[in-house]
């Protein structure tokens, strides 16, 4: 009865929160008050745990809006008991990770106005900008091992990548690189290996050294999610690993650098209106970014504005960057290629879509209804043996993978609609599969149920319509994100925990093959997949 009645109580002042039905007048009078030491500690803890989805002004975006418009019409008491338990719609609970007093600090910080950060321009970049190893003084030849299978595994929560031999299973070095590092990329060529952090610093490893070492650094800003590097070479010249790239979440901005040194050339704000409403939006940010195979440009995406830009860099070198913005939809966040690299699929979380982009033709083809917060990672490309080529992505919000077809020559019935919707074990965060594979893989990471949260769902794709199999692969943590070795034949998992792992499994028998002792890992990244832009 006690859990009925705080499950109640939750939900009421979601909807209050929501829906700002509650009364302000009574609220207003009792805004908490903070120490200045207090006010920092819960300005840290925003920054760390709520900012990547609220917004650092609070403005909403995965998460709803949280100014304090909104949150002083709910108790401090209710306000704590969200944060506590997590929400059906995809939060966490973060009693799992955060104090109680934590938790109830963060709860009076929110009925406070957001404190405005300050900016980070190309003087500052310069300023921290480090090249620890000059071109000229690295390795001439790769190393003698197959380091096209090597995997970059993110220790977030002690800001460390460690570089693991994927034959050999060979902790190779373990890196300082910033605060939860978000996302790991390869330059074109394979040889160096990018990381972004939440703290908006991007670090360089040459993976050619031995051990693999850290060769450049840089801060780009004060929050920052993406990376990539050019990868065209064609009649219009050759930018194999000549540019980087970085999106920032603050300042809302991106900064280009040279691929081999990280030394900023420019920095472009994505500050904006939103494509629909034509409403000046203060803070919209850059979530995802992918690296054209067919033309030199990227595609990254404006958060909070619903606006795709195609980047074009050729003509960088002359101070020059040439933006086609295509009209989306709000809060896009996190997407990939399909399997020709043509078209872009992003979802866009909080309008339960999915946008897809022709990089060809420039424009959007689709807005596609997938199910509540669309969260594909890459997202996984393979073929239905009903439907044809198809592209697929689990949900925050709800248990469920959703196919989209994506051969409009072959396949036109099919192209540009959800054709299956396949359940899952629990919400989950990323998909995975291999063109040599027969499964797909999803975890369950956001699942409220530990037990479902430590637990892998398993489809094979000549039984799409058959009952998944899920995997409990650990008694401690939740298990994310999957990456497959280069040759297709292993799967490794991370174990998410003080205590953690890496888990590989053997792809065809899906049995447990090794366990890899590691703290904190998530995100894992192998150098041929990650250069080829295979998922």
């Amino acid at each position: 009865m006690a859990y009925r009645k705080l499950h109640l109580l939750t939900l009421v002042m979601m909807f209050c929160l929501f829906a700002g039905l509650a009364g302000n007048a009574s609220a207003e009078e009792s805004v908490p008050q903070l120490s200045e030491e207090e006010f920092a500690k819960g300005k840290q803890i925003f920054f760390d745990r709520c900012a990547g989805c609220h917004g650092t002004l609070r403005k909403g975006a995965t998460g709803p809006n949280l100014e304090p418009k909104k949150t002083r019409a709910i108790p401090v008491e209710a306000l704590a008991t969200i944060v506590s338990e997590g929400t059906g719609g995809g939060m966490p609970p973060w009693k799992d990770v955060m104090s109680r007093d934590e938790i109830e600090l963060i709860a009076k910080y929110l009925q406070l106005d957001p404190p405005q950060p300050p900016e980070w321009g190309m003087e500052q970049m310069k300023e921290s900008w480090k090249l620890l190893v000059p071109v000229d003084q690295r390795p001439k030849s790769p190393p003698k091992r197959n380091w096209q299978n090597y995997f970059g595994v993110i220790q977030r929560d002690i800001g460390k990548v460690t570089i693991i031999d994927g034959d050999t299973k060979e902790i190779l070095t373990t890196l300082n690189t910033g605060f939860a590092v978000h996302i790991l990329r390869t330059s074109a060529s394979g040889r160096y290996m990018y990381s972004i952090g939440r703290d908006g610093k991007a670090t360089m490893i040459d993976l050619w050294a031995t051990p693999p070492n850290l060769v450049a650094e840089i801060k780009t800003g004060l929050d920052a999610r993406s990376i990539d590097t050019s990868k065209y070479k064609g009649k219009l010249g050759n930018f194999i690993d000549k540019y980087a790239v970085v999106g920032n979440y603050w300042p809302p901005h991106y900064v280009i650098m040279k691929g081999d040194t990280l030394e900023p050339i420019k920095v472009v704000s994505s500050r904006s209106y939103t494509y629909d409403t034509n409403e000046f939006h203060p803070e919209p940010r850059v979530a995802s970014i992918v690296a054209s195979h067919h033309a030199p440009e990227w595609v990254l995406n404006i958060k909070e504005a619903g606006i795709v830009l195609l980047v074009d860099y050729s003509k960088i070198d002359n101070g020059t960057v040439i933006e086609t913005k295509i009209n989306a939809e709000r809060f896009l966040h996190d997407g990939g290629w399909d399997s020709t690299k043509r078209y872009f699929l992003v979802a866009a979380n909080m309008k339960n879509k999915v946008a897809v982009i022709d990089t060809f033709e420039r424009k959007l083809v689709s807005l596609i209804e997938t199910g509540n917060k669309p969260h594909p990672g890459r997202g996984a490309n393979y073929i239905d043996p009903e439907f044809g080529p198809v592209w697929a992505t689990p949900h925050i919000g709800e248990p469920m993978v959703a196919e989209i077809g994506t051969d409009p020559v072959k396949h036109p019935q099919h192209a540009w609609k959800v054709v299956r919707k396949m359940p899952v074990a629990g919400n989950g965060l990323f998909i995975k599969t291999h063109p040599k594979s027969d499964n797909i893989w999803v975890d369950n990471t956001i699942s409220k149920d530990l037990d479902i949260a430590q637990t892998l769902t398993v489809y094979s794709k000549k039984d799409l319509g058959g009952k998944p199999v899920n995997m409990r692969l650990t008694d401690h943590g939740k298990v994310v994100h999957m990456e497959y070795n280069k040759n297709g034949d292993e799967m490794w998992v991370s174990v998410w925990d003080k205590e953690g792992e890496i888990v590989i499994i053997d792809d065809k028998t899906r049995k447990v093959k090794q366990r890899i002792p590691l703290a904190t890992p998530t995100g894992k990244f192998n150098v041929w997949n990650t250069m080829q832009d295979e998922y």
